[in-house]
């Protein structure tokens, strides 16, 4: 009974050693936060730096307002998928200082969405000013 024990215990073991599979980095863009993408299509003042970054994705795939250094996606063509990347920054933690450049605009961000298949489950944002 103890060597069956023992047994379990070293299979347990070896499973719970095995990482659980990351994430894919299903697409990647870099943009410039200019002051077209500090308002939404109203023309109403956005506050927050998830919104300002889906309105960026919004101008770069819907309206084609785009800055010089703003590059092409494919998954944020995808309007749902911009709403989702709203979402998921909401839910994310963003420092102060990075939120902070956003809103202010003038800084470039370099946007990765991971994921599997199609399904992004989770946004990272590199701010530099």
């Amino acid at each position: 009974m103890k060597t069956l024990i023992r047994a379990a215990a070293a299979a347990l073991a070896v499973f719970a050693a095995v990482p659980a599979a990351a994430d894919d980095l299903l697409d990647q863009y870099v943009a410039y936060i200019g002051g077209h993408d500090l308002y939404n299509s109203k023309g109403v003042r956005l506050w927050e730096p998830y919104q300002i970054l889906r309105q960026d994705r919004a101008n770069f795939h819907r309206f084609g307002r785009r800055d010089p250094m703003d590059q092409g996606d494919r998954f944020f063509a995808n309007m749902n998928n911009r709403a989702a990347m709203e979402r998921m920054l909401m839910q994310g933690n963003m420092p102060a200082p990075a939120a902070n450049a956003i809103v202010n605009g003038g800084a470039t961000v370099v946007v990765k969405v991971w994921g599997w298949g199609n399904q992004g489950r989770y946004v990272t944002v590199d701010v530099y000013r």
